[in-house]
Protein backbone atom coordinates (compact mmCIF):
# COMPACT_ATOMS: atom_id res chain seq x y z
CA UNK A 1 0.00 0.00 0.00
CA UNK A 2 1.35 3.43 -0.89
CA UNK A 3 1.59 6.22 1.64
CA UNK A 4 -1.07 8.21 -0.23
CA UNK A 5 -3.46 5.25 -0.15
CA UNK A 6 -2.72 4.78 3.55
CA UNK A 7 -3.45 8.45 4.28
CA UNK A 8 -6.77 8.24 2.42
CA UNK A 9 -7.76 5.12 4.35
CA UNK A 10 -6.84 6.83 7.63
CA UNK A 11 -8.91 9.89 6.68
CA UNK A 12 -11.85 7.55 6.06
CA UNK A 13 -11.21 6.08 9.51
CA UNK A 14 -11.19 9.56 11.01
CA UNK A 15 -14.55 10.26 9.35
CA UNK A 16 -15.90 7.02 10.76
CA UNK A 17 -14.76 7.97 14.25
CA UNK A 18 -16.08 11.53 13.96
CA UNK A 19 -19.51 10.27 12.87
CA UNK A 20 -19.96 8.24 16.06
CA UNK A 21 -20.30 10.30 19.25
CA UNK A 22 -19.16 7.42 21.47
CA UNK A 23 -16.09 6.62 19.36
CA UNK A 24 -15.22 10.28 19.05
CA UNK A 25 -15.52 10.75 22.80
CA UNK A 26 -13.31 7.72 23.42
CA UNK A 27 -10.70 8.96 20.96
CA UNK A 28 -10.66 12.49 22.37
CA UNK A 29 -10.40 11.18 25.93
CA UNK A 30 -7.56 8.83 25.02
CA UNK A 31 -5.64 11.36 22.92
CA UNK A 32 -6.26 14.37 25.14
CA UNK A 33 -7.12 16.43 22.06
CA UNK A 34 -9.96 18.86 21.64
CA UNK A 35 -12.20 18.78 18.57
CA UNK A 36 -10.42 21.88 17.24
CA UNK A 37 -7.02 20.20 17.67
CA UNK A 38 -8.33 17.10 15.93
CA UNK A 39 -9.45 19.21 12.97
CA UNK A 40 -6.11 21.03 12.83
CA UNK A 41 -4.12 17.79 12.74
CA UNK A 42 -6.37 15.82 10.39
CA UNK A 43 -3.89 16.01 7.51
CA UNK A 44 -0.77 15.15 9.52
CA UNK A 45 0.55 11.68 8.57
CA UNK A 46 1.80 11.07 12.14
CA UNK A 47 -1.66 11.88 13.49
CA UNK A 48 -3.32 9.67 10.88
CA UNK A 49 -1.13 6.82 12.11
CA UNK A 50 -2.56 7.44 15.57
CA UNK A 51 -6.07 7.24 14.16
CA UNK A 52 -5.30 3.80 12.77
CA UNK A 53 -3.62 2.78 16.04
CA UNK A 54 -6.87 3.64 17.82
CA UNK A 55 -8.90 1.42 15.50
CA UNK A 56 -6.38 -1.40 15.48
CA UNK A 57 -6.21 -1.50 19.28
CA UNK A 58 -9.76 -2.85 19.53
CA UNK A 59 -11.04 -5.63 17.29
CA UNK A 60 -14.69 -4.58 17.59
CA UNK A 61 -13.84 -1.00 16.50
CA UNK A 62 -11.72 -2.31 13.65
CA UNK A 63 -14.37 -4.70 12.38
CA UNK A 64 -17.14 -2.10 12.65
CA UNK A 65 -15.07 0.33 10.57
CA UNK A 66 -14.21 -2.30 7.97
CA UNK A 67 -17.82 -3.43 7.70
CA UNK A 68 -19.06 0.14 7.28
CA UNK A 69 -16.45 0.81 4.60
CA UNK A 70 -16.81 -2.62 2.97
CA UNK A 71 -13.10 -3.35 3.23
CA UNK A 72 -11.00 -6.29 4.30
CA UNK A 73 -9.93 -6.09 7.96
CA UNK A 74 -6.25 -6.48 6.98
CA UNK A 75 -6.20 -3.19 5.07
CA UNK A 76 -6.03 -0.79 8.06
CA UNK A 77 -2.98 -2.72 9.34
CA UNK A 78 -1.30 -2.42 5.96
CA UNK A 79 -2.13 1.27 5.91
CA UNK A 80 -0.63 1.69 9.38
CA UNK A 81 2.63 0.15 8.20
CA UNK A 82 2.81 2.70 5.37
CA UNK A 83 2.51 5.71 7.70
CA UNK A 84 5.21 7.18 9.95
CA UNK A 85 5.98 4.90 12.88
CA UNK A 86 4.20 1.97 11.30
CA UNK A 87 7.29 0.37 9.87
CA UNK A 88 8.08 -0.88 13.39
CA UNK A 89 4.70 -2.54 13.85
CA UNK A 90 3.32 -5.70 12.28
CA UNK A 91 -0.48 -5.90 12.49
CA UNK A 92 -1.94 -9.33 11.91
Amino acid sequence: MTRDEAELLAIRALGHIAADDDLLGDFLALSGLSVDELRARAGDPDFLGGILDFLLADEARLLAFCESEEMEPRLPGLARQALPGGERVEWT
